[in-house]
């Protein structure tokens, strides 16, 4: 990743080669980061780390705190959460972010939501930035072509102090969906079919550039939906490309650049790909034609199969004797063996949020097909947008009151249950269908078991109080 400009580049070799302060040895740099993101989680362990060592925030304007992981979603809610300990970790985020000087994004604040939704919908998030978050789903902020991933407690300290962390430099991948996808195959597909296609350790330490027709055809929404769930993929993080569509999409928003600045910064964005030969560690090419709509039937990303056609494998027939293992405890869990058909399998609930499909985008898609009408006697159906921004802006456009009418409750903006904090639960029901981004044992909660598929695809079963295919939804009663 030298400074050589006749050397063909990546566009991640450009991106790092910009925030490159020092050379650290043994392949590793020191980098700057342009904006670093907290929440309740561990934001206040991060701010109470670098005061006990009595050093201070290095740019309390590079630094946003956000409360969403904790947070209840129910209307009329406080810092006072149904999640134990959550009201603690909130009051001791906001007591530390006050001392830093650092500002609070809360509950009461027209910004607030699930930090990798808010990032890039208010323009904090740019092209070719830099940027971390104590989560790891940061990589989310790729699909406009920044350059995120998560951190720990201890490199969140070393960034506020000194807005840098040192980075190994990453093996580069990149993955080409080439081709156009069908009528109902959304991101979501697309991510859980390269992942039950290469495994859930496919792209392990990676960063991961998605290219091809596929993606160019993607609204930047969707584009983020992939770059999220590049971590599923082993991935180090996840990043597309800028380009028009999303220049539109930061265009006008409440950070982004404005006049001469925003002309200059555009002109910059376009230069942000990868150069013709460059080279990269690993390529894949997936043919678009060839996704259908996905569902997960066990505990990992890579238990993934087609809806329509689609049985859960025999275990016997995997070739590694650790996958072998895996898939036997995963089907104990999940109460499935294998010749079943994944079509068809009763659902007790469907939850459509997380910031991997809560966006206006995804919402719309959950709509369409819940429009007119109900969802299926004895299903629990709950919908959390990604942001409050999120929120007003689907009953701007009147998808709460179709929610709603068909049976789901509409929540505020928030993690929620994207993981079981003790708070929010699905009470009595145990097999769900969700558009998070992981279903491993009890991540929504204790004998929980979770299907993961996209917004459409959990509207579709939520209407027929089993896993359905959204392609056949005409069809439904």
């Amino acid at each position: 990743m030298g400074a050589d400009k006749a050397v063909p580049q990546t566009l991640i070799d450009k991106i790092w080669q910009m925030h490159r302060v020092a050379d650290l040895g043994q392949d590793t740099d020191l980098i700057y980061v342009d904006r670093h993101f907290m929440h309740e989680r561990s934001g206040g362990r991060m701010l109470e780390g670098v005061a006990r060592a009595g050093r201070q925030v290095y740019d309390t304007q590079l630094t946003y705190a956000v409360l969403d992981h904790l947070v209840d979603t129910d209307s009329g809610r406080t810092d006072a959460t149904k999640a134990p300990g959550g009201t603690e970790f909130i009051s001791f985020f906001r007591e530390k972010a006050q001392a830093a000087g650092i500002e609070l994004i809360g509950l009461d604040d027209a910004r607030q939501g699930i930090v990798h939704v808010i990032a890039p919908e208010l323009g904090i998030a740019l092209p070719g930035m830099t940027l971390v978050c104590g989560d790891s789903h940061t990589c989310t902020m790729g699909g406009i072509g920044a350059l995120a991933w998560g951190i720990g407690v201890t490199q969140g300290e070393h960034a506020l102090s000194t807005q840098c962390v040192p980075l190994r430099r990453p093996r580069q991948m990149r993955v080409w969906i080439d081709g156009k996808l069908s009528r109902h195959v959304y991101a979501k597909d697309v991510i859980l079919y390269l992942i039950g296609h290469a495994g859930a350790a496919g792209g392990q330490g990676c960063a991961i550039e998605f290219a091809g027709d596929a993606i160019t055809a993607m609204a930047p929404e969707a584009r983020m939906t992939l770059c999220n769930m590049a971590v599923e993929f082993g991935g180090w993080t996840g990043i597309v490309a800028p380009d028009e569509k999303v220049f539109d999409y930061i265009r006008g928003r409440s950070y982004a650049p404005r006049g001469d600045i925003w002309d200059a910064a555009v002109a910059h964005w376009r230069s942000l790909r990868s150069d013709p030969n460059a080279v990269f560690d690993e390529e894949i090419r997936i043919d678009a034609g060839a996704i259908e709509p996905q569902v997960t039937w066990g505990t990992s990303g890579e238990h993934v199969t087609a809806i329509a056609t689609g049985r859960v494998p025999d275990p016997n027939e995997a070739a590694d004797p650790s996958k072998r293992d895996s898939m036997r405890i995963a089907q104990a869990y999940m109460s499935l063996a294998p010749g079943d058909a994944v079509q068809g399998v009763p659902i007790d609930a469907a939850f459509i949020g997380s910031c991997t499909n809560a966006r206006i985008e995804d919402l719309r898609a959950a709509s369409a097909l819940l429009k007119d009408r109900h969802i299926a006697a004895g299903v629990l159906a709950v919908c959390v947008p990604g942001s409050t921004g999120v929120r007003r802006q689907a009953e701007a456009e009147g998808l709460h009151s179709i929610f709603k009418a068909a049976g789901f409750q509409w929540r505020e903006a928030g993690c929620s249950l994207c993981f079981y904090a003790g708070g929010d639960s699905f009470g009595t029901a145990r097999r769900v269908i969700s558009t998070t981004n992981r279903n491993f044992q009890n991540r929504q909660g204790p004998g929980v078991r979770t299907h993961l598929a996209s917004p459409a695809t959990v509207a579709a079963s939520a209407l027929m109080g089993k896993i359905a295919d959204p392609r056949h939804a005409d069809h439904f009663e």
